[in-house]
This record gives C-alpha cells, structure tokens and sequence, in this order.
C-alpha cells in the first residue's frame, strides 16, 4: 500500500475519531491558509509603512538641516559683513553665503574702467576693504572670478577677447590683494568670459550684472577641478 493511501488511511481514521467531518476539517484548513496569507499580507504592509515613515523622517532632517545652513549665517559672514558694512550699504560690494560658501561681488565699474584690467582709485578703496577683513580668515582659500558680458572687446584692444580681459582681471584682483596682506598660497584667479551670465545680455542692466568681479571663500582643502588638455601638435 502506498505512503499516499496509508496517510489518508490515517487522516480519515483520525477525522472520524474526532468527530470531525472532511468538509469541516478542509474548511478549517483553508480558514487557517486564510488567516496565515492575510497575517503575512498584514507584516509587509507594517514593514512598507514603518519604511515610508523612516524615510519621512530621514528627508524632515535633511531639509532642517538645509534650511538651518541656509539661514544661520557663520561666525566668518557676519564679521565680514561688519567689516564690509560700508561698502555693502553704498552698494560697492554684494555679500552672500551658501552651504557654508561666501562669496563676494562687485561689479566691474566699481573695480575698472571700461576695457580696462587696470584696478581704479574706488575699486583699491573697496578691495582694500576685503583684504582687511581677509586676513583673519582661516582655512580658508581666496578664488576671484573674472565675469564679462557677450559684447566683443574693441578693435585695438590691449585684449584678444572677453578670456583674456575676464582672467586678467582677476589676476589684477589677486595681486592686488597680495600686496594688502592676503596670503599668496590661499589666492587663485580665474577667467569666465561672458559664459557664466546673471542676467540677460539684452539689456544694460543685465549686462551690467554680467561685468563683475566674485570672490569666493572656499574651503583650504577645496582642490578645482584639473582637465587634462592634449598636448600641442
């Protein structure tokens, strides 16, 4: 006799001891299925809420901390905001900190004449300014940003371009800010054309916006990004 038989052999003797039919005893088996599938369906569904939960609370203290970083300013901006006051209210210099980033800006014409790499007598009075409010920054690395507008460079210019005028700018600034006491070894320059625009170039005021000088404060381990170039032919 098969182990099939014999087990229902047995199941049935024992369905009859207990007095229990085999309708009510496959009925009571799938009450039990039932409860078990519905049992499990309930676990995931606990599982997936406590997960969404978790991840509500993970994405609340991440935007808390974003909005304390955006709105707590360091102990570094409001110093240089004092020290800069002045020149902040007569609206020489624009002042801003991102994520722990400040920057500083001023616009062309407070810093050159038209055309021109040459700083003028504002632009030392208002980067001597910075520099003294630099010189008790530490770990902290000194990188100016020449900015131009899209219109050509004239005819004759001392100038190839809108690279050459943005970059030899900023190299102005950084060695202007070298002979007020700026450490050389935090100061860098760099040259963006008309590539990286605030605003428009329809109009004067956007192209106004566009002509500026930005001073960034980063990080001392803050290392740029290096590109290898091919080798000339």
């Amino acid at each position: 006799m098969s182990h099939r038989v014999i087990g229902t052999v047995c199941g049935a003797l024992l369905l009859a001891g207990c007095g229990v039919s085999k309708d009510e005893f496959a009925a009571a088996q799938r009450d039990a299925a039932n409860n078990q599938a519905k049992y499990e369906d309930q676990v995931k569904k606990n599982a997936a809420l406590e997960k969404k939960v978790a991840d509500l609370q993970a994405q609340n203290a991440s935007l808390a901390q974003s909005t304390s970083e955006l709105e707590a300013k360091s102990k570094q901006y409001q110093e240089l905001a004092g020290t800069l006051k002045e020149q902040i209210q007569s609206g020489q210099v624009e002042l801003s900190e991102l994520k722990g980033k400040m920057t500083v800006k001023l616009k062309d014409r407070v810093v050159f004449s038209s055309g021109s790499a040459v700083i003028n007598r504002p632009g030392r009075e208002a980067l001597d300014a910075v520099a003294k409010a630099f010189l008790g920054l530490q770990g902290r690395n000194v990188i100016v940003a020449g900015h131009t507008d899209n219109v050509p460079v004239r005819p004759g210019s001392a100038f190839k371009d809108n690279w050459d005028l943005s970059t030899l700018r900023a190299v102005s600034v950084v060695r202007y800010l070298q002979t007020r006491g700026v450490d050389a070894k935090s100061l860098g320059a760099a040259g963006f054309s008309e590539y990286r625009p605030l605003a428009p170039n329809e109009t004067e005021e956007g192209r106004s916006q566009n002509r500026r000088i930005e001073i960034a404060l980063t990080a001392a381990d803050f290392t740029p990004a290096v590109v290898d170039m091919p080798a000339p032919r």
